[in-house]
Order: structure tokens, then sequence, then C-alpha cells
């Protein structure tokens, strides 16, 4: 007789075992979302071309012939060649066992089945991410930190600009790469895999908070870490196995409701909108990237879809006051820091006291991250509900660098240039306040923001 001790050991033991090698699984936070098996391979017609990869293939590269194997693409006798068969017009395209075939399977391969999609995505910021080329960042990247770097760190989430060199092969200067916005040897723009990871091509995988965390991180847009601080986080964290990630249909309220992740805010389908979307800023009111945030051009209609989604679990009253609360936090960026320390700086390099090189000078670098890395850790913090981020990560070392280090380099660098700053009703805490004078303070912030 085998005690109780004995048995569950057994199970767990057989439990492991399956786990580890189960290929039909996607591991999410510690857990495995378990798919449906896939059909016996002697029941699966797939074309003579594809068979062909499939026999080559199942000994040269086993592990991509296995993940396609788990898909949905195998489920529907989608084949190597149905993906690789070459366009007519890809440059990157080559002669392979006497078929034409592409390596890089492009958002125009993807379209062939998946049109609607495609087109969203398209027309979405991730599609343009490689736009930071030239930018800021990039200067700090290409010039400041040295190029070679820039392959492996930046590119590797906005995108490359991929060069092929002929017979299937790409120069390594772009290549490999799976961002967002990679520029495609065929002029597409994007990835599908940088989110649906080949060749699995998981829906549950793509709609995983750690997915968009592999890019959406660190100090200047630290998201997935406010996400699993907020408690839409922590729940998520808590009911994963309740999520459903493997569904077809994945209507909030309807399909699940364990918990939000980030597909089900910026992307997912409500019950007044069941069609889910691959344009990500679709539902984003505020731009909170720049030195000084911004509305979005469709904001009003675009928080109307956000509030949506916030309703279908929230009540109305508390939807109206997060997002009364998240601008006045906004707003108060803007106004006391974004618009005053981007004015200083204009002034200074006006005036000759600074060069218009970016980072050679302390100032520079103290302005970079007080917008670049605390001031949007301070808004987006506001933006996801994840308060130490709003505070201590970011309104906190706002306040600390602007006034420990920006003010006083810029005043040293140019004498007066910070007068009006410094004669605004935000900073006469400055001159020192009296018991009085603090509350004279704090009345002038709620009379400002109306609370």
């Amino acid at each position: 007789m085998i005690d109780l001790r004995m048995r569950f050991a057994l199970v767990a033991g057989l439990a492991f075992c399956a786990c580890l090698s189960a290929p039909g699984q996607i591991a999410t936070a510690g857990k495995p979302v378990p798919t449906k098996k896939p059909a016996a391979a002697a029941k699966l017609k797939v074309s003579a071309e594809g068979q062909a990869c499939l026999d080559c293939h199942a000994g040269t590269t086993p592990v991509l012939v296995q993940q396609w194997q788990a898909s949905e693409h195998f489920k529907k006798g989608v084949d190597c060649y149905t993906c690789h068969k070459a366009n007519a017009d890809d440059p990157a395209a080559f002669d392979h066992y006497g078929q034409k075939i592409a390596v890089i399977l492009t958002p125009r391969y993807c379209a062939r089945c998946h049109t609607t999609e495609v087109d969203q995505y398209e027309h979405s910021r991730h599609a343009k991410a490689t736009q930071f080329i030239g930018s800021l960042d990039n200067v700090l990247g290409e010039v400041v930190e040295g190029a070679p770097a820039v392959q492996s760190e930046c590119r590797q989430c906005h995108g490359s600009e991929v060069k092929s060199v002929g017979d299937g092969k790409f120069a390594s200067t772009s290549w490999p790469n799976s961002g967002v916005g990679r520029v495609n040897p065929d002029g597409s723009t994007g990835s599908c895999s940088a989110c649906h990871g080949r060749h699995t091509f998981s829906v549950a995988q793509a709609r995983q908070p750690e997915t968009c965390g592999k890019c959406h991180m660190g100090p200047d847009h630290p998201q997935i870490e406010i996400y699993n601080e907020s408690m839409h986080g922590v729940i998520y964290n808590a009911s994963v196995d309740k999520m459903n990630l493997n569904s077809k249909s994945w209507i909030v309220g309807k399909d699940y409701s364990a918990a939000p992740t980030c597909v089900t805010c910026h992307m997912g389908g409500t019950p007044n909108h069941p069609e889910p979307t691959h344009d990500v800023g679709t539902h984003l009111s505020w731009t909170l990237r720049p030195a000084i945030s911004i509305r979005q051009p469709n904001w009003e209609q675009n928080r109307t879809a956000m509030q949506d989604v916030c309703l279908n679990c929230h009540a109305t009253g508390l939807v109206e006051n997060f997002y009364k609360q998240y601008d006045d936090t906004v707003n108060l960026y803007n106004s006391k820091y974004g618009e005053p320390a981007t004015a200083i700086m204009k002034k200074l390099t006006e005036s000759k006291a600074i060069s218009t090189t970016p980072f050679d000078t302390a100032i520079k670098w103290d302005y970079f991250e007080l917008w670049h890395h605390q001031g949007r850790a301070a808004r987006m913090g506001t933006a996801m509900m994840g308060p130490d981020f709003t505070q201590w990560h970011g309104f906190y070392e706002v306040a600390k660098d602007y006034y420990t280090k920006f003010l006083p380099e810029a005043e040293k660098l140019s004498p007066g240039v910070t007068k009006d700053v410094m004669e605004s009703p935000d900073n006469l805490w400055m001159k020192g306040l009296t018991k009085e004078q603090i509350q004279q303070q704090i009345e002038y912030y709620k009379k400002r923001y109306n609370q």
C-alpha cells in the first residue's frame, strides 16, 4: 500500500516530467499554459514542397519543426513552403534546393492571410519604431556610446534596416533582428515575430505582459515594472491560469475576466467593440515620451476607446476620477518641470552658453534624464497606476535633479537665466517658507488643480 505522501511525490514527479517534455505548452509567469496537442503527423496534409522542407529540417533544425507542430498553422495545414515561398518582388529571395524562398518573413508575407492585422500594424507606432534613427537617443548610442553596441541594444527593439548580401544571407550589422519597426529588404516595416515568436506564432504568448516587457522596461519606459507593481499586474500574476490565453476569441468579460494585460487595454476587444486591433496607439490620449507631454491627435476618441475597456471592470465614477488624477499629474509635470527646463535649455543654446552638440556638458545629461528617465517614470507610473514609480522613481527624482543639479548648473552657465522660473509660485518654497506659507503653497496647488 502506497501512503498519501508517496502518491503525492509520484504524481508531482510525473507532472514535472510532463512539463519538461510537452511541446504544446507556453510558459507563463512560471506556470505552463496548456495548448491542445497537435494532430498526429500521419494525418497531416502538407504540400509536396512543404514535405521536402520537413524531411530535411526535421534533422537539421528539429526544434523549429516541433514548434511549428505546436502551432495553429500546423493544425490548418499551413506548412513551411506556404509561408516561405518568396514573393516575386522580394530582393532577398534566393534559390534553395530548386525553390525560390525567403528567409525573413515580413508583414507582406503574413498579409497573405492576415490582411486586416497587417494593415492595422502598418498604421501603428510600432511599425514606425525605426524613426528613432537620427534622434537624440540614436546620437547617444551611435556616437557617444559607440555604434557597434546599437545593433545589440536599441535596434533589437526598435528594428534595424536589414541589408541582404545575397544567397539568403544578411549583413551582420543588421541581422539577426526582430524589432517592431524593422525595415525589411522588401520595403515593408515591422516584424510579426516580435510579439508572436517563431515558429509557434502563439496568440497566448503575444497576450502575455512579459512579451511586451521585452522592450517596454528599464529607466526610460518602465511599463512592465509599473504593471507588475500595479494591482492589475498583481491580480494577473495570481490568476494567469484563468486567463484563457489560447482562446481564438479574447473579449474581456466574455472569454476571460480574471485580470487585464497590456493587450486588454491597448489592443483587446470588448463587448461593445469585439474586434481587436494591432494599432497599439488607438487608446492613448497622451504622448508621454517627449520632454513636454502632448495630446494625441485624436485624443478624445482614443480616451473613449480606452474607457470602454475600463468600464468592463470599474464604475463610471472611478474611471472619471482616475483620468482627472492622471491629467492633473501630467499637467503638473509639464508646467512645473518640462516646460521651464526646456525653455531654459533653449535660452542657453541661443545665448551660446552651451553648444548645439548633444551630451557635451553635464547640464545636457541632466536635462535628458530629467524628461527621458525620471519624467517618463513619473508620467507613466500615473498612467498605469504604479504609485512607487509616480513618486520615488518619478517625481522625487525629477524634483531632486531639477533643484539640486539642473537649475544651479543653468544659473552658473548664464546668471539670471533661471530668474523667471524661481519667481514662479511653484518655486517660492526655495526662498524659505514658514509653516503658514507652506500651507498657502498647498492651498495654491489645490485651487490650481481643482482638488
